[in-house]
């Protein structure tokens, strides 16, 4: 069934009445103006609640408006972004808040079709931003909202086609209250991510929506949302180095393109070595290896790309500090060197503990 045929608007009292009931305190929710929600939309992207209230929160007490955002250094930008990941996320951020200051003199638009012009911002989170914010009548369909409506409806169309997408943003829009079009549309979120859950696995017997949902009464919640399968993870073994010249570890600052552009990591190079090939990488940095120790295994997991690791641990003779090599004190990478949470594993090795959870160094 298509969900125009399901008539939606029978959802809307049961879901309102059971969200005054059951939202989270979450603290974005706290003071709902358009830069807090816009940052949390865009931080909640494919990173889990819990997850992001500790960085939600250092990040708005650090940058408390757009113009704080608009102007903040790089590197500054990435430290307090480390180990959430997705770092265009962030950038295209600060893009953003740069077009706010220059071209709508620092207030962030109201209007839906004039937040997607800005860089990052997508249907959804105009959607949001526009209805939580500001009160405007706009959908916002996430993965959330896609799942709830599809299994509701009993709609078995492909989730992942936009036109299936855009048919379900019409469909809300014509039954979004004009009265809390926020509260409907974190309703809706909110009913997808703490009871409609993903994979086959909805806590029913809490859903507003028990009597009335057509999958759970055609026993279909595991096949729906219906998703076109993605392509494998791409498999990339790597060697990764720390380098100790007596407390201080060599780094490298990634590319400005590409994957985890501009952040800084340990050495590493691509392909599995063993430890004569360590050594002889070392040597051909020009640094003179005194010990070498096998590090445990890690992997880290990217959006297409799977990085399976191995490491080693190897100490130096004292050099000059050339050859574009950087040698950083440990002390120095809370403030000052932003490093992606892929390396996470080997950075404890130095009680280096990258993201929120980093202890004193």
């Amino acid at each position: 069934m298509k969900i125009e045929e399901y008539g939606l608007e029978k959802l809307v009292g049961p879901l309102l009445e059971w969200f005054a009931k059951h939202a989270r305190t979450l603290p974005w929710r706290e003071d709902a103006t358009p830069y807090r929600v816009w940052v949390s939309e865009i931080m909640l992207q494919q990173t889990r609640v819990e997850a992001v209230k500790p960085y939600f929160e250092q990040f708005i007490k650090t940058l408390p408006d757009v113009k704080a955002l608009a102007g903040c250094g790089e590197e500054q930008l990435l430290k307090l972004w480390e180990g959430l990941g997705y770092y265009n996320r962030v950038r295209n951020l600060q893009t953003a808040a740069r077009q706010v200051m220059e071209e709508y003199g620092g207030e962030i638009p109201m209007e839906y079709e004039e937040l997607l012009k800005l860089k990052g911002i997508g249907h959804y989170t105009a959607g949001a931003i526009a209805s939580i914010a500001y009160g405007n009548l706009a959908p916002a369909v996430d993965g959330n909202v896609l799942r709830v409506i599809s299994r509701a409806a009993g709609d078995e169309r492909d989730i992942m086609k936009q036109s299936v997408r855009a048919n379900m943003e019409r469909e809300i829009l014509k039954i979004i209250p004009k009265d809390c079009p926020g509260n409907f549309n974190q309703a809706l979120m909110e009913l997808g991510a703490t009871v409609c859950l993903p994979n086959g696995g909805p806590k029913c017997q809490e859903c507003p929506w028990q009597t009335m949902c057509t999958a759970k009464k055609e026993n279909t919640f595991f096949r729906i949302p219906v998703k076109s399968k993605q392509k494998k993870r791409r498999i990339e073994k790597r060697t990764v180095f720390l380098i100790r010249d007596g407390e201080k570890v060599i780094l490298r600052r990634r590319m400005e393109q590409g994957l985890l552009a501009g952040m800084y990591e340990f050495p590493n190079e691509s392909g599995h070595m063993n430890a004569k090939e360590a050594v002889s990488y070392v040597k051909s940095l020009n640094l003179a290896p005194l010990r070498i120790e096998r590090l445990k295994d890690a992997k880290h997991i990217f959006s297409h790309v799977e990085w399976r690791m191995q490491g080693y641990l190897i100490r130096v003779e004292a050099v000059e500090k050339d050859d574009g090599l950087i040698f950083a004190e440990a002390s120095e990478f809370r403030e000052n060197y932003p490093m992606p949470s892929a390396f996470a594993a080997y950075a404890k090795y130095l009680d280096i503990y990258l993201g929120k959870k980093r202890e004193p160094v």
